[in-house]
């Protein structure tokens, strides 16, 4: 198989992935909204602190470390 051959599957590979993952988003979203709802606050609540840790890292770099 060639490298451009190699690389069209990877493509074709994660254009499969990524529409099977809206599928099932929409799929959750359809048969249980309060639950997605949830989902969703986990993941912004993840973002948030992985947004605060990485001010604090570096306000502390900034301070010397100290």
């Amino acid at each position: 198989m060639s490298a451009t051959g190699e690389a069209a599957v990877a493509v074709n590979a994660k254009k499969i992935a990524v529409y099977v993952v809206v599928v099932f988003v929409l799929y959750l979203i359809i048969t249980d909204p309060a639950k997605a709802a949830d989902y969703v606050q986990i993941g912004f609540e993840g973002i948030s602190d992985a947004a605060k840790a990485i001010g604090d890292f570096m306000s502390w770099v900034a301070h010397g470390g100290q």
